[in-house]
């Protein structure tokens, strides 16, 4: 008889990929944006204004941190309406930040709620997916971060340049932040089967889940090889006088990323992560080489491809992991640690590079990030890789 497979793209599964879709494209929107609305509006210095855009990572990371726990005692239905309701209310209190105090204590503050419901609707795609097609199904929910840091700071550049008033900026924002509130209002998630029992007082366990440490750990390694490519490329596409192949790197990038996500998912699923995740970090150490030395937009785009294929697949595959590993109960404990320690990687990568830079110059420490990714590889085989291989041999 015949298995039937189990459904992967269900009502539930749809709208809370459109609900980080938005929740994403409205940050990486601001991300562009807010660095020169503090300039222009409060005379900000180059520095302040780099502050102003980058407290909001410091945000996200107080959300992560305790959106698990949170997610333990009340459920992850009920933390994601808690976190899109603080999201659309700091997102609409860009009118009232008046000052740069202001400004910044409201973008902490929106940080913090896209943490919440970020890891929330991580947490429910987990609990929803059938477990054989966990792999597949994170490897499209995860499209939707993806299509959004593409989309987000190209529609953020578009507004700017439509409107001279920042206030129809926030306008923009705030509308797609109400839309993503009253989204919820359809969801239909069950609880999990089993809530974390949560001690009080302070215990590690109660904010991270150790079993997905090891992976999270090689995702902080590899955020920190890329996050230069995001902070940096325009700087460095003007360098190289590549200005319109820099227009384009992001697009590539998406596109590749979307053609690719679907195999990899299922070879995830049937094969194991091993026979996709050193693939994805040779690749992406071509990538980052030829970004590195490119000369030509050929060569350049050629980069955004592999870097796509490299490590756009690797982040899905890395956060699968973190799941697979866990029981059901720690699920939103396991979310929020991988994506702490990955963001931590995005987040301190261009402050430490940064330094590098005058030394360097933007092609020294691209191509230093070579050997990051491959040091990568190593810590891959030691802290995950060794054991799945053993496992498989044990199986046949």
């Amino acid at each position: 008889m015949k298995e039937t497979k189990q459904k992967l793209w269900t009502k539930d599964f749809l709208i809370i990929s459109l609900i980080n879709f938005t929740i994403t494209l409205i940050f990486f929107l601001l991300m562009v944006t807010i660095a020169g609305y503090a300039v222009d509006e409060f005379g900000a210095s180059t520095s302040t204004a780099g502050l102003v855009s980058s407290i909001f990572i410091i945000g996200t990371l107080f959300g992560r941190l305790g959106g698990g726990r949170v997610i333990g005692e009340w459920g992850s239905k009920k933390t994601l309406f808690y976190g899109l309701l603080l999201f659309a209310i700091s997102t609409m209190l860009y009118f009232a930040a008046v000052n740069l105090p202001l400004l910044m204590v409201n973008r902490l503050l929106q940080g913090t709620a896209l943490g919440l419901a970020s890891t929330a609707t991580g947490t429910i795609i987990a609990q929803i997916l059938p477990p054989e097609r966990r792999g597949e199904g994170i490897g499209y929910y995860s499209l939707s971060a993806i299509l959004a840091t593409a989309i987000g700071p190209f529609v953020g550049i578009l507004l700017t340049q439509t409107f001279t008033d920042f206030r129809m900026i926030f306008a923009v924002d705030s509308a797609l932040a109400i839309i993503c509130f009253m989204l919820y209002f359809i969801v239909s998630v069950p609880d999990a089967p089993k809530r974390a029992k949560v001690k009080t007082g302070f215990k590690l366990s109660n904010f991270i889940e150790m079993r997905a440490v090891p992976i999270s750990l090689v995702a902080l390694v590899i955020g920190f090889a890329y996050s230069g490519v995001m902070s940096f490329m325009t700087f460095y596409a003007k360098e190289l006088d590549l200005v319109t192949a820099g227009s384009y790197f992001f697009i590539v990038y998406a596109i590749v990323v979307l053609m690719s996500r679907p195999f990899t998912g299922k070879l995830l699923d049937a094969r194991g992560a091993n026979i996709v995740v050193y693939p994805c970090l040779v690749i992406f150490t071509i990538g980052m080489y030829a970004f590195s030395s490119a000369t030509t937009s050929f060569i350049f785009l050629v980069s955004a491809a592999c870097i796509g294929i490299g490590y756009g697949n690797f982040n899905s595959v890395a956060q699968a992991i973190a799941i697979k590993v866990t029981p059901n109960e720690r699920l939103g404990l396991a979310t929020s640690t991988y994506f702490i320690l990955y963001d931590l990687g995005l987040g301190v990568g261009p402050f430490f590079l940064g330094f590098f830079v005058p030394i360097m110059g933007y092609s020294g420490i691209f191509f230093a990030m070579v050997f990051v990714i491959i040091l990568s590889i190593v810590l891959y085989y030691f802290l995950y890789g060794k054991q799945e291989n053993s496992k498989q041999a044990i199986i046949s």
